[in-house]
């Protein structure tokens, strides 16, 4: 199935040669079987020689740069896991997954590999098996519905609903089992009344017979509290022709030869789903004349245009086939809700394209990850701080600095998508009043204005003491310096130091170096005694523990003028 040059199959040829995992080679045949591009054909085998930066250059020198990003991408992706199996966590790793990514083709070499992994899930030991499943009915299979691929969702829903719930699984194998010969035969009927009604209309149709997938069946047992086999509507019909126009015809044919069952019409052709699904849905209780029975069945119709099932089947996946020639046509920019922002998407993936559908998923927040994996929601523009308050409010109350990916930043500076933030705190770091104007969550927001009308006076009335006793210090200081030294400023107010261009910071002066102005300085995060200032030459920097790893900027405030 894959359309591509004689190279590209060459390619793909050589890293299937490359490849000796089974398992990556059925993932590989699952995006092959999508539509998907050669490079993510490779990607999908190879992924898992992708782990360091080592094997993505080896990939990238052998099958290029677009296969070694998308592997590397798909690698990292899918070590991402819910900690919490919590629906809302859930969401947000979905969200996660759209954030990690720099291209969209590595959210379907990802869902490929989760559905191998069900289709196999005996390989995996007992004991992650519940797991593996969990995982794949909470984050893949919604994910696989979102984006519009309705068979890997249906399929993987059943394989979770087996490993989780395997006496729910059975039961409802066994009943559809056993409505099996009727089943055919009904349907059989039903298709063939079908067929002559549109031969006298002229009408030409593919006509396709479907039983509803278990988990299907499960959550309707769940909703109306029935037993499976109380359930009637088991029966299932899909009718599909050439055009809009013969959609609504067919309905009027149907409704026509059967009672339909009130309260039971979509119209998902006028009002699309969000994942591009298009179909007109309907349920009749039709009766099969050739039996005798005076009781009908109750039986759902789906009404589409083939390319309306072709989204249907594959989603976006339909619209991420490259051209199959120099003269192919580029996919409708207005098939589908989401895919009509993307410029040309059948011959390139455009970045800006890519950012529109994260920002669909997102809806203006970002997603960043504690030091232990778990994954924190915050709206557009967020900093750190509002990530300490919404961690714990004793974290926020004593927030004193922040690393995001090891490096330490400003605590106003906006967190960015998928930054691993770590909050340094000490028992004598509290809120300052301009946290209150720099957060943009309204829980950070209250704590530190709460926490500022219990202690703001206290803390004036230590700073003002604090600032008198400095300066009766600093005073016999200035006066002891000999003529030979270095000139530097007398101060007759507080010594004020901007902790990475920022004021109000707790910090202290090192007494091994007694900076002052004009001298260079530098500031050093401690464990437990706030921001450390030494002279950029102090001695003793060489001597600390981890001090490149700690260490944040300062400088001098400069002096207002008092008029």
């Amino acid at each position: 199935m894959l359309h591509e040059t004689g190279y590209d199959k060459r390619r793909v040829e050589w890293a299937l040669a490359r490849c000796n995992s089974t398992h990556s080679k059925e993932t590989a045949a699952i995006v092959e079987g999508m539509g998907l591009d050669a490079d993510c054909v490779i990607a999908a085998l190879l992924f898992d020689s992708c782990k360091d930066e080592a094997g993505k250059k080896i990939i990238a020198g052998e099958f290029g740069e677009s296969a070694a990003l998308l592997a590397e991408s798909a690698a990292k992706v899918l070590k991402l896991s819910a900690k919490d199996k919590s629906t809302a966590e859930a969401e947000k790793i979905r969200k996660m997954l759209f954030a990690m990514i720099e291209d969209i083709r590595v959210i379907f070499i990802c869902l490929a590999e989760k559905l191998q992994s069900m289709r196999t899930i005996n390989d995996f030991p007992e004991d992650e098996r519940k797991g593996i499943a969990q995982e794949c009915l909470d984050i893949y299979a919604p994910l696989a519905n979102r984006i519009g691929i309705s068979w890997l969702k249906d399929e993987m829903e059943d394989l979770c609903l087996k490993q989780l719930s395997p006496d729910v699984y059975f039961q409802i194998s066994g009943i559809v089992a056993l409505k099996q010969n009727e089943r055919e035969h009904f349907l059989k009927f039903v298709k063939s009344l079908v067929y002559a009604e549109t031969q006298k209309r002229g009408i030409k149709i593919e006509v396709k017979s479907r039983a509803k997938h278990f988990y299907s069946i499960y959550q309707k047992m769940r909703k109306r509290n029935k037993e499976a086999g109380d359930l009637y509507d088991l029966f299932g019909l899909r009718i599909l022709c050439g055009s809009v126009e013969n959609c609504y015809s067919l309905l009027g044919m149907i409704h026509t030869l059967w009672k339909p069952i009130d309260g039971r019409f979509k119209d998902y052709i006028a009002m699309p789903k969000a994942n591009g699904y298009q179909s007109l849905h309907t349920t009749v209780l039709a009766f099969d004349d050739t039996t005798g029975k005076s009781t009908g069945n109750m039986l759902e119709i789906q009404i589409r245009t083939f390319d309306m099932n072709h989204t249907a089947e594959y989603g976006y996946a339909s619209h991420w086939i490259y051209k199959k020639g120099p003269s192919a046509e580029p996919a409708r920019e207005n098939d589908i809700q989401l895919v009509n922002r993307l410029k040309n998407i059948a011959g390139n993936f455009d970045d800006a394209a890519l950012e529109e559908i994260k920002k669909e998923f997102l809806k203006d927040s970002i997603l960043v990850f504690t030091p232990q994996g778990r994954v924190i929601e915050l709206p557009q523009g967020a900093t750190p701080i509002d990530f300490a308050y919404n961690i714990h409010t004793a974290i926020g109350n004593h927030c004193l600095a922040a690393k995001a990916d090891g490096a330490i930043i400003p605590l106003s500076r906006p967190l960015q998508n998928t930054q691993i933030v770590e909050i340094l705190t000490a028992q004598n770091a509290h809120p300052h009043s301009n946290w209150a104007r720099i957060v943009k969550t309204s829980k950070a927001r209250s704590k530190i204005r709460a926490w500022l009308a219990l202690n703001d006076a206290a803390v004036q009335h230590e700073k003002a003491a604090a600032a008198k006793k400095k300066q009766e210090e600093h005073k016999p200081h200035i006066k002891e310096i000999q003529p030979a030294a270095p000139e530097k400023t007398e101060q007759t107010a507080p010594l004020r130091v901007l902790v990475q261009h920022e004021k109000n910071m707790l910090f202290r002066f090192a007494k091994c170096c007694n900076p002052a102005p004009p001298d260079e300085i530098t500031g050093y995060v401690s464990r437990g005694r706030g921001i450390i200032i030494h002279r950029k030459n102090c001695p003793s920097l060489p001597h600390i523990a981890e001090f490149e790893q700690r260490r944040i900027d300062a400088e001098w405030e400069e002096p207002r003028l008092e008029l």
